[in-house]
C-alpha cells in the first residue's frame, strides 16, 4: 500500500518546471525579517535554493559556492534564499559559520518545501533543488541533486533587468557606481 502511495505521489509531482509560475510564499529569515517572493522578483531574479541539512558536506559546499560567487549574483541584481527544514537557531549558526551574505530561511514544518514538491518521502527534509525565479515568478532554471551543488548554472540563469547595462557595468543594488561624475556647477 505504501509503495503505491509513493508511486502515485511521484506521478502527480508538482515540481515547478522552466516556464511555469513558481509558487508564491511569504517567509521569515533567520533574523525574523519577512520576505515575499512576488515582491522580491520585482527587484531582480531570486535563486530559491533548497538544501537538506545544515553542516553537511554537500550543503556546505553548495552554500559556500553561493557565498564565493555572491558578487556575480549582485551584478545581476539577484538574491539568494537558502531554504532548509532546519530550525532558525541551526540555520543562524550555519549562516554565521559560512559568513554568508544572503538569506537563510527556516522551514521546519516543510510548508514551502511542500509547495515546491521537493520534500523527501517520509522525512520532513528537502531534496536538493534550486529554482531561479524571474519576473512574474516565472521559473528560469531548475537544477537538482549534484547539479544543484554547482551554482554556476543558477547564476548564469539570472537575467539582467530590462533596460539594464551590460553585466560588468552594472552596480550592485543600493550603491553608486564609483565612476559617477560630479554634478556640473554654474
Amino acid at each position: 500500500m505504501l509503495n503505491s502511495l509513493l508511486v502515485v505521489g511521484w506521478l502527480s509531482a508538482a515540481i515547478p518546471q522552466v516556464g511555469e509560475t513558481a509558487p508564491d510564499f511569504t517567509v521569515k529569515d533567520t533574523a525574523g525579517t519577512t520576505h515575499t517572493l512576488s515582491e522580491m522578483v520585482k527587484k531582480g531574479p531570486v535563486i530559491v535554493a533548497f538544501f537538506p541539512k545544515a553542516f553537511t558536506g554537500g550543503c556546505t559546499k553548495e552554500l559556500t559556492a553561493y557565498r564565493d560567487r555572491y558578487k556575480d549574483i549582485e551584478q545581476a541584481q539577484g538574491q539568494v534564499l537558502a531554504f532548509s527544514t532546519d530550525d532558525a537557531e541551526t540555520l543562524t549558526r550555519f549562516k554565521t559559520e559560512l559568513k554568508a551574505p544572503f538569506l537563510f530561511i527556516p522551514d521546519p514544518d516543510g510548508k514551502v518545501v511542500g509547495a515546491y514538491d521537493v520534500k523527501m518521502p517520509v522525512l520532513t527534509v528537502s531534496k536538493r533543488y534550486t529554482f531561479v525565479v524571474g519576473e512574474d515568478r516565472k521559473v528560469l532554471n531548475v537544477s537538482e541533486g549534484k547539479d544543484a551543488i554547482d551554482v554556476s548554472g543558477a547564476i548564469a540563469a539570472c537575467p539582467l533587468r530590462k533596460g539594464g547595462a551590460a553585466k560588468p557595468a552594472a552596480a550592485p543594488a543600493g550603491t553608486t557606481p564609483p565612476t559617477q561624475a560630479a554634478p556640473a556647477t554654474k
